[in-house]
């Protein structure tokens, strides 16, 4: 995992399909075209792999979504350790402990893969999600969903063994359920980060992984190709 020292962000303004100045508010608004444009308290910035779009400790003073990539959530204890507790792709939302009083980030967000996000401020988000129903109901769909998910993670900590939390989090990269999946999973993931992912040790994850790769489960070229075989390991009791 890289050092938050060494995750300093490289911000650029995007470009390309992000255009300025669009109307925030109004008739006809629309959520998906105030997720992509910039403007007033509205900011877009690139990441390389690595960098870090905020650290856990520092002011929490924005919303953030994810408009290209994938970002990862991790806490560190005050010994040192690390989780990862939220890995994230395009059309989410990160950051919004601070629509609550949340006054400091109880995480660290860290760029994956290059990816593009969105900075909205805090005043922008709370003013938007006030001025427009529209608005409200896809963020209020984010976190309702975003609850189910780690509601999910926590029965799957206490209940599933290392193996089969392994081949969850595999299907879920590779999303696994969702419209054109399973999906080759191009992001370069350590076994230390998946170790993180699921509560275990990296041997144990190389152990699993070797495995299910002799089984038929995966295979690798390149990037990670799951495949449906694997969702027997979840569903075995």
């Amino acid at each position: 995992m890289a050092k938050a020292a060494d995750g300093v962000a490289r911000r650029t303004r995007g470009k390309g399909s992000v255009s300025k100045g669009s109307p925030a508010v109004g008739p006809g608004f629309d959520p998906q075209v105030f997720l992509a444009t910039v403007n007033q308290g509205r900011t877009v910035n690139s990441y390389r792999k690595g960098d870090v779009v905020f650290r856990q400790g520092t002011p929490a003073d924005a919303v953030f979504y994810v408009q290209k990539g994938k970002i990862k959530i991790v806490v560190a204890s005050s010994q040192g350790k690390e989780a990862v507790i939220a890995l994230l792709g395009s059309g989410e939302f990160f950051g919004e402990g601070c629509l609550i009083g949340q006054p400091l980030r109880l995480a660290t967000a860290q760029a994956m893969v290059e990816s593009e996000i969105m900075r909205v401020g805090k005043v922008e988000m709370n003013r938007v999600l006030h001025a427009e129903p529209a608005f409200g109901e896809v963020f209020i769909a984010h976190l309702l969903t975003r609850n189910s998910k780690v509601e999910e993670d926590l029965v799957d900590q206490l209940f599933n063994s290392s193996e089969k939390r392994l081949a969850r989090t595999l299907l879920m990269l590779a999303n696994f359920g969702k419209e054109g999946g399973p999906q080759p999973i191009t992001a370069k993931i350590s076994q230390e980060t998946l170790a993180e992912i699921i509560g275990t040790t990296r041997p144990r994850v190389s152990f699993f992984m070797n495995k299910f790769r002799k089984l038929g489960f995966i295979s690798y070229n390149g990037t990670i190709q799951v495949h449906t075989s694997l969702l027997s390991v979840v569903l075995r009791e």
